[in-house]
């Protein structure tokens, strides 16, 4: 479903030898892409990122017991970030996500069913090595 982020277009951030650069869309980012990619790599260099910025929240598969879901339905004008995406949300939680005006979503997983995405919302992450550093964007899956 394309509806433009309100949180931001754009990040950026760095982390020894490796750099992000993404350039967001759409309200709903989905990542997904083969073993090894770097799709965690990218989720724990954005979770750095979350401590300096209070609008970014971070899920990932330790939060599977945690009450992460009614945080997510209480929030407002938060970026969220979700790593493995596939073991913590469920139909209602990918319906939600799907049509929340209220905040912006990055998800990384293998399905993105149930989240109303048109075939060119769905990304892969691409990494490419310049001058010793590790460049990871987002290339449009199909």
């Amino acid at each position: 479903m394309k509806i433009k982020p309100f949180i931001t277009d754009r990040i950026q951030t760095k982390h020894t030898s490796f750099k992000v650069d993404l350039n967001l869309e759409n309200n709903v980012t989905f990542i997904n892409g083969e073993s090894g990619t770097g799709k965690s790599a990218l989720f724990s260099f954005l979770e750095e990122l979350a401590v300096e910025d209070k609008r970014i929240r971070c899920f990932n598969y330790l939060d599977y017991k945690k009450s992460y879901k009614n945080s997510i339905k209480r929030s407002k004008g938060k970026l969220f970030i979700i790593d493995n995406a596939d073991i913590l949300l469920d139909d209602n939680m990918r319906s939600f996500i799907a049509f929340d005006g209220n905040n912006q979503y990055i998800i990384i997983g293998r399905n993105p069913t149930g989240l109303h995405l048109n075939i060119d919302e769905v990304y892969e992450l691409q990494n490419q090595e310049i001058d010793g550093i590790t460049l990871f964007t987002l290339n449009k899956s199909f």
